[in-house]
């Protein structure tokens, strides 16, 4: 993947994951906490904490080096992250396909913001990763995020009963995908055809 930053709108950046962004991070999810708690599993106290952040970086930066997982970080005009946007369990061979999942803060929600850097992810995950679909879950009632997902593209494609432990219950999810193009792999890193 590239180390590139990009511009999302005049307020925003996308750019790789650092551990150095585990304070800024615990910041984010600390003032965004009681806004996202609907759509989130249960946190223990410790995850909003810098300590906390950096543990999970380890892993998400691990996964990335194994080629698991990529990692972005949406960072205000100071380049303090403000939200992730992450591909995970990421599938080559002739599957070639991944998960998506994002969350921006609390403050900065509501501008765009999630809708550009979806797109953004979803080019990046096609002409770098050479990725052919991204699949997505929402709640049944999370209007906002099918919205996003809608606008870049992606379609509804059934539900699924008890699919994820968010807020304290199993709950169903509406499942998404974007087919990203239908044309062969080609210029795929090498080694990366093997299932």
């Amino acid at each position: 993947m590239s180390d590139d930053m990009h511009r999302i709108g005049a307020e925003a950046r996308l750019r790789p994951v650092a551990m150095a962004d585990a304070g800024p991070l615990a910041a984010s999810l600390t003032r965004s906490r009681a806004y996202m708690r609907p759509w989130e599993p249960v946190r223990p106290d410790d995850f909003y904490t810098e300590e906390g952040q950096r543990e999970r970086l380890a892993g998400a930066l691990a996964d990335r080096d194994a080629g698991r997982a990529m990692p972005w970080v949406l960072c205000d005009a100071q380049d303090l992250a403000i939200g992730a946007f992450t591909l995970n369990g990421v599938v080559l061979g002739p599957f070639r396909s991944a998960a998506l999942g994002y969350w921006v803060d609390v403050d900065f929600a509501g501008r765009g913001l999630a809708t550009a850097a979806v797109r953004l992810v979803c080019e990046l995950a096609r002409d770098e990763l050479r990725l052919h679909r991204i699949e997505a879950a929402t709640l049944p009632y999370n209007e906002a995020s099918q919205r996003v997902l809608a606008t870049c593209g992606f379609e509804q494609i059934g539900l699924a009963p008890d699919y994820l432990h968010i807020d304290g219950e199993w709950r169903d999810h509406r499942l998404f995908q974007r087919v990203l193009h239908d044309g062969p792999v080609t210029g795929a890193p090498a080694g990366s055809e093997a299932c």
